[in-house]
C-alpha cells in the first residue's frame, strides 16, 4: 500500500504505479483462439434465437458463433459489423447480462449463458488487428450529409452513409471522436487506447471527414448545415448535468461523475488523478456504478454509493452491483441527498434523508444520517440542452425534454435526422445508438437517392 493513501481530502498519487496498472488492466481478458473455439461449441445454435432479438442492433448472434466455431473468425466478424460497425466497442460495454446473454437458452437451462460479449470480441479483434475491411464504398453520389457528434450514433450513421457513396462531414465539439465511447466508459473496460482504434477502423471506409473543436450552436449553426448540405444527422449526445437539489452542493469536493470519468480516461499517468480519501457517489446508474469503483481503483478507502429507491429499482445491472461490491464499494439505498456538510469551504461529509414509497411516490421519512466524505460525486442523470439548435425549437420539435423523431429517425425539420441519447427514448446505451444511427443512415440514404 502506497505511503499517503489514507491522507484526507482529495490527494493524488494513493498508489504506486504498479498497483494503478493492476487495477486497471483489462476487466474481461481476451479469449484466444482455443477459448473462443471451445465456447463458441456451447452454443446451440437456435432457430429464432431470443439473443438475437434481444439485441438492439439484432446481429445473427447465432451465424457469428457458429462460424467461430468452423474457423472463420474474419467471416465472424463481417457478420457482427453488417449490422453494428461499432461492435469491437459493443462486445466490451454492452450490459451483455441484461440483453443476449440473459435470454441465451443455456442461461435459462443452466444459469451459465455462452459467453456472446466476449465472443463477438474475439472476433471483431481477429479483423480489426490484421486490419481487414468489408466495405467498400459505392460510386459517389455527389450528395453531402453533415453528422453532429463523433459519438456512437454519429460513427455508426457516418459510416453507412460513406458505403453508401455519399460524403460525409462529422462535426465534433471535443478534441477526439468516439463520445461515450472515449469520454464516459469505465478505463477497466476499453483498455489500450481501443476506442481511437476503432474510430479509425470505422474511417478507414473513407468519405468520412472529421472536424473537431466544432460545437453546434458556437462554432456552426444548424440552419447553416441544413443549407450547405443535402442532410444532417444529430447524434450530440447529452451536455446537462441534474442537479442535486441539496444544500451546499457548490462546496469544493462535490464533483461531476462524468467529468471524473473524462478526465481519468484522458489521463497519461492514472498516479496524477486526485481522489478523496472517503468518497460518496449521488445515483443507481452506470455512471454512478464506474465512478465508485475506478474511485476504489484510484485508492480511496471507503467509497458508497447512496441511491434514493431500492436495489431491483436501479439502472445499474445486478452484474454491475455486484461488481462494485466485490471492489468493496458499498451500495445504500433509499436515501437521498440533502446536505453537503462543509468545513471551513471544505467538504466533509452529506447528509442523506432516507425515502420510502407512498402510493407509488417518492417521499421524505424525516430522518437523516450523514455520511463523512471529502468528494462527492453527482452521477444522477444527464439532460439535453436544445439551447445549440440555434432557435431552430420551432423547426425541431422536442418531446420530454429530448428531440422527437419518428421511426425512421427524422425530425421536424425537413432534412434533419437525429438519434443517440438526444432522442426521445434514448436509452444510454452504446449499442441502441449505434442501432439509430445505422438505421437513419438507411433513410437518409433512401431520401437522397429519390
Amino acid at each position: 500500500m502506497a505511503q499517503g493513501q489514507f491522507k484526507d481530502g482529495i490527494v493524488a498519487g494513493r498508489l504506486s504505479q504498479t498497483q494503478y496498472s493492476d487495477n486497471f488492466s483489462d476487466l474481461h481478458p481476451p479469449l484466444d483462439r482455443h477459448e473462443a473455439v471451445v465456447e463458441a461449441d456451447r452454443c446451440y445454435f437456435c432457430y429464432d434465437a431470443p439473443c438475437m432479438q434481444a439485441c438492439p442492433t439484432s446481429i445473427d448472434i447465432p451465424m457469428f458463433i457458429r462460424q467461430i466455431a468452423t474457423g472463420n473468425p474474419l467471416g465472424s466478424a463481417k457478420t457482427i459489423f453488417d449490422q453494428n460497425i461499432l461492435g469491437g466497442m459493443c462486445a466490451r460495454v454492452c450490459p451483455t447480462e441484461t440483453l443476449c446473454e440473459e435470454v441465451c437458452v443455456r442461461e435459462v437451462a443452466e444459469g451459465k449463458p455462452v459467453q456472446i460479449g466476449r465472443l463477438q470480441r474475439y472476433a471483431t479483434d481477429v479483423a480489426m488487428e490484421a486490419g481487414k475491411q468489408f466495405y467498400e464504398r459505392a460510386a459517389p453520389s455527389g450528395k453531402s450529409v453533415a453528422v453532429v457528434g463523433a459519438g456512437p450514433a454519429g460513427l455508426a450513421c457516418a459510416h453507412r452513409l460513406a458505403v453508401a457513396g455519399h460524403t460525409v462531414t462529422i462535426y465534433e465539439a471535443k478534441p477526439k471522436a468516439g463520445g461515450l465511447n472515449e469520454y464516459g466508459i469505465a478505463a477497466y473496460k476499453t483498455v489500450d487506447d481501443f476506442a481511437q482504434a476503432e474510430v479509425d477502423y470505422v474511417t478507414a471506409v473513407g468519405g468520412i471527414a472529421i472536424e473537431y473543436g466544432k460545437a453546434l450552436g458556437r462554432d456552426i449553426a444548424l440552419a447553416e448545415l441544413a443549407a450547405t448540405h443535402d442532410a444532417v444527422f444529430l447524434g450530440m449526445g447529452l451536455a446537462g448535468v441534474n442537479a442535486l437539489r441539496a444544500e451546499g452542493e457548490d462546496a469544493p469536493g462535490v464533483d461531476n461523475a462524468v467529468e471524473f470519468i473524462a478526465g481519468l480516461r484522458q489521463a497519461d499517468d492514472l498516479g496524477s488523478i486526485p481522489v478523496g480519501r472517503r468518497v460518496v457517489v449521488i445515483g443507481g446508474g452506470m455512471t454512478a456504478i464506474d465512478a465508485a469503483i475506478q474511485s476504489k481503483l484510484l485508492g480511496a478507502e471507503e467509497v458508497t454509493i447512496c441511491y434514493r429507491r431500492g436495489k431491483e429499482h436501479m439502472n445499474a445491472s445486478e452484474y454491475e452491483q455486484d461488481l462494485a461490491a466485490s471492489n468493496g464499494v458499498v451500495i445504500r439505498h433509499w436515501q437521498q441527498p440533502k446536505r453537503v456538510v462543509a468545513v471551513n469551504g471544505t467538504t466533509v461529509g452529506i447528509e442523506l434523508e432516507y425515502t420510502r414509497l407512498d402510493q407509488g411516490k417518492l417521499v421524505g421519512t424525516g430522518e437523516v444520517v450523514t455520511l463523512a466524505a471529502d468528494q462527492v460525486f453527482k452521477a444522477i442523470g444527464q439532460t439535453f440542452d436544445a439551447a445549440p439548435l440555434n432557435g431552430s425549437g420551432n423547426a425541431i420539435a422536442l418531446e420530454q425534454g429530448r428531440i422527437k423523431v419518428d421511426e425512421e429517425g427524422r425530425t421536424s425539420m425537413k432534412s434533419v435526422w437525429a438519434g443517440g441519447d438526444c432522442i426521445v427514448g434514448g436509452e444510454d446505451l452504446t449499442v441502441s445508438a449505434v442501432a439509430q444511427g445505422r438505421d437513419a443512415a438507411d433513410s437518409i440514404n433512401r431520401a437522397l437517392s429519390g
